[in-house]
């Protein structure tokens, strides 16, 4: 059996019953996302890394593609 997480809903989700939300479970070392409509797929990361990724976004530093 698998670990049982206790998945918390974002607070940008809004209150409603629908499934288009994020939500975030925490463990300890590591964090775990998936939206709701699809609840099987996660992407598990760090603290540290998801701090990163955040900080990057907030600055504009995130490459997307590849560069020419």
């Amino acid at each position: 059996m698998g670990t049982q997480w206790n998945w918390q809903k974002s607070s940008y989700s809004g209150g409603g019953d629908g499934n288009a939300c994020v939500e975030l479970a925490a463990g300890p070392a590591t964090l775990h996302l998936r939206e709701s409509d699809d609840p099987d797929v996660r992407l598990t990361t760090t603290p540290v890394a998801l701090a990163h990724l955040l900080h990057r976004i907030r600055h504009g530093v995130v490459m997307t593609g590849t560069p020419s």
